[in-house]
């Protein structure tokens, strides 16, 4: 199996390999794995199931230790396809609180920050 990023893979059964083409995907794919599924409100008002996640974003956690949790989005991390929340923090033993990374399809999208031009734009143009 080679070590490099291939785009012309397709699919696998294989876990192996759908971990691989996650960890060697360049940047400007990997955006693309920051996806979060929409509020029902969300979805009835883009026409869309999913949509790229942004700091200063209003989410839910769905799954793990901080179910239910409401927080803003305080960072965005390519390199390890994590979001960081406000609400969602540990701590540690020297009695420090650090944020707890989270993947994003354990994330559900409450509010999103229309501030940029261009999602705004690319919404708009979604709508039926």
């Amino acid at each position: 199996m080679k070590t490099k990023f291939s785009p012309s893979w397709k699919s696998s059964v294989q876990p192996r390999k759908q971990r691989k083409y996650r960890k060697h995907a360049p940047l400007h794919l990997r955006s693309a794995f920051l996806n979060v599924h929409l509020s029902k409100e969300l979805r009835t008002k883009y026409g869309k199931r999913s949509m790229g996640i942004r700091q200063g974003d209003k989410v839910r956690i769905m799954k793990g230790r901080f179910v239910k949790t409401e927080g803003t989005v305080e960072s965005v991390n390519l390199k390890k396809i994590k979001v960081y929340i406000s609400k969602a923090e540990i701590q540690k033993k020297d009695g420090s609180k650090t944020k707890y990374p989270l993947d994003p399809s354990n994330l559900l999208l409450l509010e999103a920050v229309m501030d940029d031009k261009k999602r705004s734009k690319k919404l708009n143009k979604v709508k039926p």
